[in-house]
């Protein structure tokens, strides 16, 4: 493989060159997976175009399996110069899938899942097969599928931090409400909510698509201090400063950090981590901010700061806090 600069055609072209030798090469060594990471390494656009190649590989074979189709023969060994046109086929031929149908299949491997799960308040680690390392947050439930051919992960619902270990020919997935997170050799978060899936990248590089069809989808190439927020139609990316990022996941040390956060916000974060839950009716008192390091945990803590700073009133009862003035 050439490492001189490449127009974006002859990289995706380069990406398929190595994921077709990746699977049907029967002489693949050490010495050519050490050649792929170089490539990988040399430019994000070399990793996007490998993930796409690697994905579009990862759905004919598993369209194979759940219908019959004849795929295009590929030889490496008695190829000679190489074919473009022939190798491309081993990947595009059964590619031509719309983006819906693709994620449906992704929803659903084939392989044997292991589901996770945590209750409310409680902090979960995980250590994959794979030495790959997850982190669950309060009410988080996910579908692992660490397997030889596939790193994939499901986030049902809730929130968790991955730190996963590098291995360019089998990039990390995971799905959430629909959307797809890819990355190699990343650090992030990624939180599940109704209608929408956040992704902050704290380290490496990661990839969010929407789940749209092919056509009119979306996708954004995440850096570090990146944060994404995706809904069916769209993607929004906004940079935030490593010591912000550093708050947002201070409930993997049993906290939570507001910097001037309307109480309304705070009442709703404390109520991920308790069954006791934080009702605020008056929109004044749902204005009033806090600053403060709180353990995730601990209800009173807030409900004590709510009285000795702002003179309000806190009644409890039918498993209800209610401040008020």
């Amino acid at each position: 493989m050439s490492s001189t600069p490449q127009t974006a055609r002859n990289v995706q072209h380069a990406a398929v060159e190595w994921a077709v030798r990746r699977h049907t090469d029967e002489t693949w060594s050490d010495a050519d997976q050490q050649a792929l990471d170089l490539w990988l390494a040399e430019a994000p656009e070399h990793l996007l175009a490998y993930w796409r190649a690697e994905d579009g590989w990862g759905r004919t074979e598993l369209l194979g399996a759940l219908r019959p189709f004849r795929a295009p023969s590929v030889r490496i060994s008695d190829q000679g110069p190489r074919n473009w046109a022939r190798r491309i086929a081993a990947v595009v031929a059964l590619t031509a899938l719309s983006g819906a149908a693709a994620y449906a299949l992704h929803e659903a491997p084939s392989q044997p899942e292991k589901t996770y799960s945590t209750v409310v308040g409680e902090h979960k680690t995980l250590a994959l097969s794979d030495g790959s390392q997850i982190e669950m947050n309060t009410d988080t439930v996910l579908r692992a599928n660490i397997a030889r051919g596939k790193r994939q992960v499901v986030l049902v619902k809730g929130e968790a931090y991955f730190q996963i270990k590098h291995d360019s020919a089998r990039p990390f997935i995971v799905f959430a409400n629909g959307h797809r997170i890819t990355d190699l050799g990343t650090k992030f978060r990624v939180r599940n909510r109704p209608n929408s899936v956040e992704v902050a990248l704290v380290e490496g590089l990661a990839r969010v698509d929407t789940n749209s069809n092919a056509q009119s989808g979306h996708s954004a190439l995440l850096k570090p201090g990146d944060v994404a927020v995706a809904t069916a139609n769209s993607i929004s990316v906004t940079k935030k400063p490593a010591a912000i990022l550093s708050h947002e996941l201070a409930w993997r040390q049993g906290n939570l950090i507001f910097d001037n956060a309307a109480l309304a916000e705070v009442a709703a974060e404390f109520n991920r981590y308790n069954r006791q839950q934080i009702v605020i009716t008056d929109p004044k008192v749902a204005r009033l901010t806090i600053v403060g390091t709180f353990p995730a945990n601990d209800a009173e803590a807030i409900i004590n700061t709510a009285r000795e700073v702002f003179g309000l009133k806190a009644e409890q009862a039918n498993g209800r806090i209610t401040i008020s003035r």
